[in-house]
């Protein structure tokens, strides 16, 4: 065994585990801790010798000040690192120079009771073997067991101790041992022998060894505690590092205290300590993003953001987020924490599964038509192969016959397409849902197409905007056509292709806005803008505008236009909040 290592003043010692110190203690404050401690643990000690016959508190001399003075050096010594192993070793180093032993051994408990070798020590020899090991462990366990500190100088002769085939073995002549304790329990023991008679141990040698106890036992738990709180907090660490979920930390001002790897990989940025958290999000709609930070701090109560959409640069971002309170974020106030998570893939599945289920609908859809359209066709053609003929047969009275059944099923086809097209005839399937979140979700799915790419897109949208009661699919086919009608003005324009979307709250209405920067509706064609089958586009219908008008007063609300000729056209709609 390899318990050969030599400190410094020629005293041998075993070294387990010896781990680089990591933080050291200041010296004058653990003196001061100790001096507290020494009263309170010197108090104590003094009673339990004031019940033992054989022992009496000696009057104070200048021995025992300098003993007092080594102990408190001692302490300060023992108690100048955190590491448990480095605790240990000085320990077991100050316990052989005070009381000037031989042999030292410090054991701690383990998790079934037993003693553990931790810290040997042997001055007379320079080299450790197996049997440097062997010393009394009936005495050890004892003391262990008891809480009760043995000691003699006279272990030959001493009944309590003579018997011992170790001892005997050994020939030892003084022993030392005592407990280590944390609030009465046991944690190890020190156990401390000599064979010269020039090495005796004393009685005041114990009760200034059970004082160096006490204080050792503090250390070494203290150390332990450190050390458990070390690693929790590596572990934590760890996991905040390695979540896939980002992390960020704001104080009361909204500086940025901390951010993990994950959020400095959505925000494409690093080493944000001290920064606005405004200034991760560019111009991504950063007043929503503040106002729901006043709110928590305010109030204290954590708040969804379920979906918001980011741009940096030519990449788009899709985020889930919840910002809850948080005590003493950098220890000087109430702060935030920003828990983002990258939601951009789901949002793609889900919407192709949505295109997917429209695509479905639409054909199941256009069967459907397709096979009311041949019944009408059918009867149709029918008809007008019978007037064929009976025209070949010069039958002209029964003409008028299959001329108006023809005439009957035009109009039935006429009928059906009207109804097809006019959308307010359609049932609303009414939900709660909030415009935001609606527009936010359009432009995430329109941005990519060819017809945008050059488009520049503004969003102003207030973060105090409720809840609606809507048809989401209408609603979003008006922004949707606006939208389109923007694109289509925006092409060819010299000047900065642009569009503009607010939204904002008016009393018990919300007004939003939709902004292009081309070259406005000539002032003649404004009058007629929502009427049905009016359209200035060679190949338009003139449906798209009229729908959109129908939707909206269907909900409640009004869609207007305004526009100036070479500068910009916008169309403004009001929805009520209340139905």
């Amino acid at each position: 065994m390899p318990f050969n290592s030599k400190d410094s003043k020629g005293l041998e010692r075993t070294d387990k585990f010896i781990i680089p110190v990591s933080e050291e203690v200041d010296s004058e404050d653990a003196l001061s801790s100790f001096e507290d401690l020494l009263e309170s643990g010197a108090s104590s000690i003094a009673a339990i010798h004031a019940a033992r016959p054989h022992l009496e508190p000696a009057k104070a001399n200048s021995t025992e000040i300098n003993n007092y003075k080594t102990l408190l050096e001692i302490a300060a010594f023992v108690n100048s690192s955190l590491v448990t192993d480095q605790i240990l070793q000085n320990v077991m180093k100050r316990a052989i120079e005070l009381l000037k032993a031989e042999r030292g051994f410090l054991m701690l408990l383990d998790e079934n009771n037993k003693l553990q070798f931790r810290t040997v020590y042997n001055l007379c020899k320079e080299e450790l073997m197996q049997e440097d090991f062997k010393y009394s462990g009936t005495v050890a366990n004892r003391v262990a067991a008891s809480g009760v500190p043995e000691y003699t100088s006279d272990a030959q002769n001493d009944e309590r101790f003579s018997k011992q085939e170790s001892i005997r073995s050994l020939n030892l002549r003084s022993i030392v041992c005592v407990p280590l304790k944390i609030q009465e329990k046991v944690i190890g023991v020190i156990y401390l022998d000599s064979s010269s008679e020039g090495r005796l141990f004393f009685e005041s040698d114990l009760y200034l060894f059970e004082l160096f106890a006490t204080q050792a036992a503090i250390a070494i738990n203290n150390s332990r505690l450190y050390e458990r709180i070390l690693r929790l907090k590596r572990f934590n660490e760890n996991i905040v590092t390695n979540t896939p979920v980002g992390l960020v930390v704001v104080n009361g001002e909204f500086s940025v205290i901390t951010m993990n790897a994950s959020a400095e990989r959505i925000f494409k940025k690093s080493g944000q300590a001290g920064a606005s958290f405004a200034s991760l999000f560019e111009n991504n709609n950063v007043e929503r993003w503040e106002q729901s930070l006043k709110n928590v701090l305010a109030t204290g109560v954590a708040e969804n953001l379920p979906r918001c959409y980011l741009t940096f640069g030519d990449e788009e971002k899709v985020v889930s987020s919840k910002i809850s309170p948080l005590e003493d974020a950098d220890q000087h106030g109430r702060g935030l924490i920003v828990v983002l998570e990258d939601i951009t893939e789901k949002t793609i599945l889900e919407n192709y599964v949505t295109i997917s289920e429209k695509l479905i609908a639409k054909g199941e859809m256009a069967a459907s038509i397709g096979h009311e359209l041949n019944n009408f066709l059918a009867i149709i053609s029918n008809n007008a192969e019978l007037l064929q003929i009976r025209v070949k047969k010069n039958e002209y009275d029964k003409l008028d016959k299959s001329v108006q059944a023809i005439l009957d099923n035009i109009s039935k086809i006429k009928r059906f397409t009207d109804n097809l097209m006019d959308l307010s005839k359609l049932d609303q399937e009414l939900v709660n849902y909030n415009i935001n979140h609606l527009i936010d979700d359009l432009l995430f799915n329109i941005k990519s197409q060819q017809r945008f790419k050059k488009v520049g897109f503004v969003v102003r949208m207030s973060p105090e905007i409720p809840d609606l009661e809507i048809d989401v699919g209408q609603i979003q086919q008006v922004f949707l056509n606006l939208l389109y009608n923007a694109a289509d003005a925006l092409e060819g324009c010299s000047g900065k292709s642009e569009i503009l979307l607010t939204t904002r709250r008016e009393g018990e209405k919300v007004v939003a806005t939709v902004r292009d920067s081309g070259s406005g509706i000539p002032a003649e064609h404004l009058e007629k803008i929502f009427e049905p089958h009016f359209s200035t586009k060679p190949h338009g219908h003139g449906l798209g505008l009229s729908n959109c008008k129908r939707i909206i007063e269907n909900h409640g609300g009004e869609i207007s236009v305004q526009s100036r000729s070479g500068e910009y056209t916008e169309f403004k709609i009001i929805l009520p909040i209340k139905r």
